[in-house]
Order: structure tokens, then C-alpha cells, then sequence
């Protein structure tokens, strides 16, 4: 008999899990919904000191009440990051970790760093929510509960029990770390992605292709995925189909994502593969974030910053400025006679999109403000995710912007990206005043996801008159300046430099 143990979200008690539960019985399986402390009826016993890790007991104190020897651990939302730590304490004991809709954690972050309501990520400093929450974290208004994940599918009456029963969360539980010891190898994970979400097995599938590195870890034999039909909120919304798939994932049942092959002779991921180009060694010199290629000595030179995507770790080494990709592109630019820039934004999770835009408009002030730099004559080259960046500079161009580049963009959020501000939409701030002209570079093998907000983007570009020149790779992948290093690609980089020099110089 398999005995599942299913752990909510924030705010909410073990009451959301009722139909689920009936469901799972009816099946034969044994269910738990837990109410942990300080969530939904146990909040009488929270105390200041409550947070993730008073989670992570209560979790071991049902477990270790559980009389059937293996028991599937299921997390939703925040519930997944007690869920995870539990299971690092109790390996013998838990046979699966289902995570619903969820992205899975790393060990040492915090629940706030992937919070997807605007309003509380706007009220914390540095991981820490201020002193004026008075340690509780409100629910969501009447109204807002979508802020949290897609309520697509929610009965009126269940979405009015859920705001009615709704709770306050202990600010503790989303500020405290997860801790992992990693002293037992993590048992195996299934996925349950609500598509109407804008999760799914083919977005995961496209960021192990091609997003970074760290989402090549989802490709390991352990982990198994599954799609329902269903948003955020699945179990009240389907309830019986959720209990279906949890049945399903029980069994080992689901998708398997494999990553492509790497490079042959050295096993190179992807982001370390040489650039596609023979560019020449110039000089670079090193200011903060911010790396500047230099040509040859002489009258100030009109500049191009190239935006990186992401997200990237924070531990990532080498970070992108000193990958082989970055590198080229910036010794190309200087050695056609501009000066290459290249930076480390601190795009580490989807909701830092505000701090990246921020340490670009630095960048991009330094670089102005250096007397070898014509400040009138700068072009900014976003790639891959890096394109929600250019949101802000599409919408209010200055004068001395004089080109906006991007290769194969994501020009809105991606399916999924709920947390990501809405301000960060090219899609809807091209030709929104008299822009700069564009030369967007089109990889033919594009992700689907990616590709849509291209053509959104062009279709608006097209209403509002944009200039846009596009270049098109047609053979090319998403960061085929890598991976596919062919005579079309060579062909698309020259001409979407010469194009892009041509307006810094006009």
C-alpha cells in the first residue's frame, strides 16, 4: 500500500488537500494532508521563533507516525521546501518526492527568493522581509489569489473556501534557508506540471536543451515528469485527476528528460564551447561588473554591451563575461573597431529581472561616462532571456541609443515565469515611442516557447512601424553560435555585427 504524505502551500492547511485525499483512498493508498504549524488551524501554535525548520519536524513527526515503511511526500508551493529537508532526514523512509507545479529548490534558498507575488518581493531587502510584518506574511487579498499561481479550473465556491480559510505564514518559514546534508543519495522525484500554469514536459525538455546549466540536472535518471491539464491550484480545481497522476508518479510512471550529447572529445557543456569566430586578442580591463574590450588606441570609439540571459547561479564558474561565447563577441566588436562590453548582471532566479535591469543601466552609464567611448554612439545586444531587458529601453529610448540587437530572445516571459514583472515585456513596449532600429537574429530549430514571443514581437513591431531587420539562421538552434558553429551561423554573426555597426557609425 503506498501512504502519501501531502504538504500545502503557503497559507493554506491540511483542509486543501480533503478532496485529494478521498480520492487516493477510495484507490487504496493510505493519505496524510498536513496542517503544519502555524498554517491554517495550527496557527494558535506558532511562536516568533516558527519557521522552516519547526516545518521540517512537524513533517518528521508524521512520518515517523506512519506505520506503512515507505511513504510519497507531496509539496506544493512553499510545502515543497519542508517536503525536500524531511526527506534528506528520513531517506530510508520516503520512496518518492512528487513536487506539484513546483520548481525544485536548491539547498541553501530561501522560499522568498522564489515567491511569485509582486507585492511581497517588493517588500523585502537583501532575502529579508522588514520588521513591519510583525513576523507573519499576510494572504493574498480577495481577488489576487492568480498572483500565486494560476487558479484557471477553481470552482467559485472553493476559490471563496480558500481565501475565507486562508491563513497568515510565519515570515520565518520563507526566510530560512533549506538545509540539505546530503549524506543519502535524494530519492527519486516526479514532477506534476499544470500546463495551465505554463509549465510542461516540453518546457522542461527546452531549458535541459538549452537554458542553463543548472537545469541539466532535471536530465538525471532519478527525476520523471508529468503534464495535467489544470492550473496552479490542482487540487481544487481536479481534484480526482491530480489523485490519478499522484497514483501514476507513485508507480514510477511518467517522462523521462534526456539532455543532448555534449561535445565528443571534451565533454564541454554548452556555455564553454569556443566561439564559432577566429577573433582577434585585444586588450580588456576589468571595472566591477562590467569588462571593456578596447581597440586600437585613438579617438572615442562608439561601444556595444552584450546582455547575457539566464538565470545564472550565483556560483556559476566561469561567469558569462568569461565564457568563451562572451569573449569572442567582445574581442569581435573591438576588433572592428568599437569597443566591446560585456557584464555579469545578477540575474540569479526569474524574479530578479529588477536588480539585473539595474546593474545594466549602470553598466551602461560606466561605459558612456569613459572618455574612449563615444556616449552618443552605444548599441546594447540582448541574448536568449537577457531580451526581457531591453522592456525598459524600447519603451523610453535615449538619443545615444542607437541600436537594439538580440539573438534568438525570449521577448515576454516564458510559459510558467509568473514571478517575472510586467514590465519586462518587449512584446509590449516596441514602437512605443520613436525607437532605435532592431536587428533581431532568428534561430530556424527554436524552442516553441522562445519562438511565439518572437512573432508576438514582430506582429507588434509590424502595428507600430518598428524598424526591424531580421536575420535568419535556418538550420541554427538556440545558441547556435555554439552549437552550431556552421558556415550559416558565421554568415548570420557578420551580418548582424555589420548591420549593427552601420547605425552606430550612421
Amino acid at each position: 500500500m503506498t501512504a502519501f504524505v501531502l504538504v500545502p502551500g503557503a497559507f493554506t492547511g491540511g483542509w486543501v488537500w480533503e478532496e485529494v485525499a478521498a480520492r487516493l483512498r477510495e484507490a487504496g493508498a493510505e493519505a496524510y494532508p498536513a496542517t503544519l504549524t502555524g498554517m491554517g488551524e495550527r496557527r494558535g501554535g506558532a511562536g516568533p521563533g516558527t519557521g522552516l525548520g519547526t516545518h521540517v519536524e512537524d513533517l518528521l513527526r508524521l512520518i515517523d507516525g506512519i506505520r506503512t515503511p515507505r511513504v510519497v511526500l507531496v509539496g506544493h508551493g512553499y510545502g515543497l521546501h519542508p517536503v525536500l529537508a524531511a526527506a534528506d532526514r528520513r531517506p530510508g523512509r520516503v520512496a518518492r518526492i512528487v513536487s506539484l507545479d513546483t520548481a525544485l529548490p536548491q539547498e541553501g534558498e530561501t522560499a522568498l527568493g522564489s515567491v511569485p507575488d509582486p507585492e511581497v518581493r517588493a517588500r523585502r531587502t537583501d532575502g529579508v522581509l522588514p520588521a513591519a510584518d510583525d513576523g507573519w506574511i499576510p494572504p493574498p487579498r480577495p481577488g489576487t489569489w492568480s498572483r500565486w499561481g494560476s487558479t484557471e479550473g477553481v470552482p467559485a465556491e472553493a476559490l471563496d473556501r480558500l481565501e475565507r480559510l486562508a491563513s497568515p505564514q510565519p515570515a520565518g518559514t520563507f526566510t530560512q534557508p533549506l538545509r540539505l546534508s546530503g549524506a543519502a543519495a535524494a530519492p527519486p522525484t516526479t514532477g506534476v506540471l499544470c500546463t495551465a500554469n505554463g509549465s510542461s514536459v516540453d518546457l522542461v525538455r527546452m531549458l535541459v536543451e538549452s537554458g542553463p546549466p543548472q537545469f541539466r540536472a532535471l536530465a538525471d535518471d532519478r527525476f520523471r515528469f508529468l503534464d495535467l491539464g489544470t492550473g496552479h491550484w490542482a487540487m481544487l480545481s481536479a481534484p480526482g485527476e491530480l489523485a490519478e497522476v499522484l497514483l501514476q508518479a507513485a508507480a514510477g510512471e511518467g517522462h523521462r528528460v534526456t539532455a543532448p550529447e555534449r561535445d565528443p572529445e571534451h565533454e564541454r557543456p554548452p556555455h564553454l564551447l569556443p566561439f564559432l569566430l577566429d577573433v582577434p586578442e585585444v586588450p580588456r580591463e576589468r571595472r566591477g561588473r562590467v569588462d571593456l574590450h578596447l581597440p586600437e588606441s585613438g579617438r572615442p570609439r562608439p561601444a556595444i554591451v552584450f546582455v547575457h540571459g539566464g538565470p545564472v547561479a550565483v556560483d556559476q564558474r566561469p561567469t558569462p563575461r568569461d565564457t568563451p561565447f562572451f569573449l569572442g563577441y567582445g574581442r569581435y566588436a573591438a576588433g572592428l573597431g568599437v569597443v566591446g562590453v560585456t557584464l555579469d548582471h545578477r540575474l540569479h532566479g526569474i524574479a530578479d529581472y529588477p536588480r539585473a535591469a539595474d546593474d545594466l543601466a549602470e553598466a551602461v552609464a560606466l561605459v558612456r561616462a569613459d572618455p574612449r567611448v563615444d556616449e552618443d554612439r552605444i548599441a546594447l545586444w540582448f541574448f536568449s532571456t537577457g531580451g526581457l531587458l531591453a522592456a525598459d529601453w524600447l519603451a523610453a529610448p535615449p538619443p545615444w541609443l542607437r541600436c537594439v540587437a538580440a539573438n534568438y530572445p525570449a521577448l515576454a516571459p516564458l510559459p510558467g515565469w509568473r514571478t517575472v514583472d510586467s514590465r519586462f515585456r518587449p512584446v509590449a513596449t516596441v514602437g512605443t515611442a520613436d525607437g532605435p532600429p532592431i536587428v533581431l537574429t532568428r534561430a530556424g530549430r527554436e524552442h516553441p516557447a522562445f519562438a511565439a514571443t518572437v512573432e508576438e514581437f514582430l506582429t507588434a513591431a509590424g502595428r507600430t512601424g518598428a524598424d526591424v531587420e531580421v536575420v535568419d539562421v535556418p538550420d541554427g538552434r538556440h545558441s547556435f553560435e555554439l552549437v552550431d558553429p556552421t558556415d550559416e551561423s558565421r554568415a548570420a554573426v557578420e551580418r548582424a555585427v555589420r548591420s549593427v555597426l552601420t547605425h552606430l557609425r550612421s
